[in-house]
């Protein structure tokens, strides 16, 4: 399926001309991991609305030094330490969040990287370049299975897996849940 960057700034309103910069990097990711129903559409830009700002933010704004000894991204490892040293870095500021569904964490980045056949252990900004940072968002999407929520409209378990690595059983807990719904409003509208 196509879409325009007309649907993708009804779906992201503030994403300006950015839009156009995203658009074919888009759609190209959607058509390259599968996501290609209207609901799911819907349910990844919706995604990536939330996690970018409206596609402003392809870095995690905070530096990340709160990951830096998060045992469950990698980052206590001896190679996340020497690689980030080699940066003059910490791993968590090194490998904090990337891409427009901010890829974060030395094994993410380093899973990511083999998938994409890039070199995100010591580039992990490439994921900041739109064409690399949709391939990455696409690639979540698919690796996360956010399809099987997507088509049956269960949009708190995209936000759960998304933002908990796994479904929970409270409604609207995750981080951006209300402002999911909202870019979700506007989808389907768009995709009419």
């Amino acid at each position: 399926m196509t879409f325009t960057v007309d649907q993708l700034r009804i779906i992201m309103p503030k994403s300006g001309k950015r839009a156009e910069l995203f658009v074919h990097y888009l759609e190209q990711a959607m058509a390259e991991f599968g996501i290609d129903t209207p609901k799911r559409m819907v349910a990844f830009l919706s995604t990536v609305c939330v996690e970018s700002g409206q596609l402003v933010y392809m870095e995690e704004l905070a530096n990340g030094s709160a990951y830096d000894t998060r045992v469950d991204l990698g980052n206590t490892k001896a190679a996340a330490i020497e690689i980030a040293a080699q940066h003059g870095s910490t791993p968590g500021r090194w490998w904090k969040g990337h891409g427009p569904i901010q890829i974060t964490g030395y094994d993410n980045h380093r899973v990511c990287g083999e998938a994409l056949e890039l070199d995100l252990l010591h580039n992990p900004q490439f994921l900041t370049q739109p064409e690399h940072g949709c391939r990455s968002a696409g690639w979540f999407w698919k690796r996360n299975n956010l399809n099987k929520w997507a088509d049956t409209e269960d949009w708190d378990g995209v936000r759960d897996v998304v933002n908990r690595g796994h479904k929970t059983a409270k409604i609207g807990d995750s981080n951006g849940y209300q402002e999911f719904l909202h870019a979700v409003a506007r989808g389907a509208v768009a995709m009419m």
